[in-house]
C-alpha cells in the first residue's frame, strides 16, 4: 500500500512538473501576442471535448483533442477567410463550447456527477496513469523542438506584429500554430486542474513573470519555471489540508501573481509617472 501511494505521488509529481512547465511557456506567446481572449475558448473547448468523451463512453483526450482542434481552426483559418474579428468569433466560440460542455455532461443520466465528470470538470491528478505521463512528456519534447525551431519569428511577432510583417513574415501560420498548441497543451492539462479552471494557469505564471521581467529569453525561462513551482505548490497544500488539488495549484498560482503585481518594479515605475 505505502509503494502504491509513492508511485501514485511520484506520478502527480512528474505531471505537475510537465504540465506546468507546458502551460508557463505557452501562456507567454499567447499573453505576448495578445491571445488571451482566444486562449479562453481554447480551454474550454477542450473542456467540451472531455465532457463529450465522458458522456458517450470514449476517451475524453481524443474528443478533448479533436474539439480543441475544430476551435483552433474557427479562431484561426475560418475566421481570417470570413473576415471576422477575433473577438467576434471567441464571443461566439467561448459560450457555445460551455454551453456544449454541459449539455454533454447530462446526456448520460446513468454518469450523474460521478468521479469521471468531476475529473473533467475540476481535475484528478491522483488519477494519472502511466500513459498520460507518456503522452505529457512527448508534448513536452515536441513542443520545445517547434518553438526552438520557429523562435526568430515568435520573438518578432511578439515584439512587434506590424513589424514582423514588414520584414516578410508571414505572422499568420505561426499565429495559428500557437493557438493550436495552447489547445493541445490544455487537452493534455485537463487532469491537472479541470475544464472550469484550467485557463488560470495558461495566463497566470507569464503574467507573473511579466511584472518583474522586460527581456523575452528571461521571460521565456521565467514563466515555465513559476508554472512548475506553482503547479508543484498547489499539489503540496492540497495534501496539507485534504483540498482539492486543482483548486489550489489556480489559487496558489493566483496568489503568487498578486504579490507580483504588488512588489512589480514595472507598476512602481507607472506610479512615479
Amino acid at each position: 500500500m505505502i509503494w502504491l501511494e509513492f508511485t501514485i505521488m511520484q506520478r502527480a509529481l512528474l505531471a505537475c512538473l510537465l504540465a506546468g512547465f507546458l502551460m508557463g511557456l505557452i501562456g507567454v506567446f499567447v499573453v505576448r501576442m495578445r491571445l488571451s481572449a482566444i486562449g479562453y475558448s481554447m480551454s474550454h473547448g477542450a473542456f467540451a471535448g472531455a465532457a463529450l468523451g465522458v458522456a458517450t463512453a470514449t476517451n475524453p483526450l481524443a474528443t478533448g483533442l479533436l474539439f480543441a482542434s475544430a476551435t483552433a481552426f474557427l479562431i484561426g483559418p475560418i475566421a481570417d477567410k470570413a473576415r471576422l474579428h477575433a473577438d467576434t468569433i471567441t464571443s461566439i466560440v467561448f459560450p457555445l463550447n460551455m454551453a456544449l460542455a454541459f449539455v454533454f455532461l447530462t446526456l448520460a443520466p446513468e454518469i450523474g456527477l460521478s468521479s469521471q465528470v468531476a475529473n473533467v470538470l475540476w481535475g484528478s491528478i491522483i488519477s494519472m496513469t502511466n500513459s498520460d505521463l507518456v503522452y505529457l512528456t512527448t508534448l513536452f519534447a515536441a513542443t520545445i523542438a517547434i518553438i526552438y525551431f520557429i523562435w526568430k519569428e515568435l520573438f518578432a511577432i511578439m515584439f512587434n506584429r506590424k513589424l514582423a510583417e514588414a520584414d516578410g513574415i508571414n505572422t499568420k501560420p505561426f499565429i495559428y500554430l500557437i493557438i493550436l498548441l495552447s489547445g493541445v497543451v490544455v487537452t493534455f492539462s485537463l487532469k491537472l486542474v479541470g475544464g472550469l479552471l484550467i485557463y488560470a494557469l495558461l495566463f497566470n505564471p507569464a503574467s507573473t513573470a511579466l511584472q518583474f521581467l522586460e527581456n523575452m529569453r528571461a521571460i521565456v525561462i521565467a514563466s515555465p519555471l513559476i508554472g512548475m513551482a506553482t503547479t508543484v505548490s498547489g499539489l503540496l497544500v492540497s495534501l496539507a489540508l485534504d483540498l482539492p488539488v486543482g483548486s489550489c495549484i489556480v489559487i496558489v498560482s493566483t496568489i503568487v501573481f498578486a504579490i507580483a503585481l504588488l512588489l512589480s518594479p514595472k507598476r512602481r515605475r507607472k506610479e512615479v509617472q
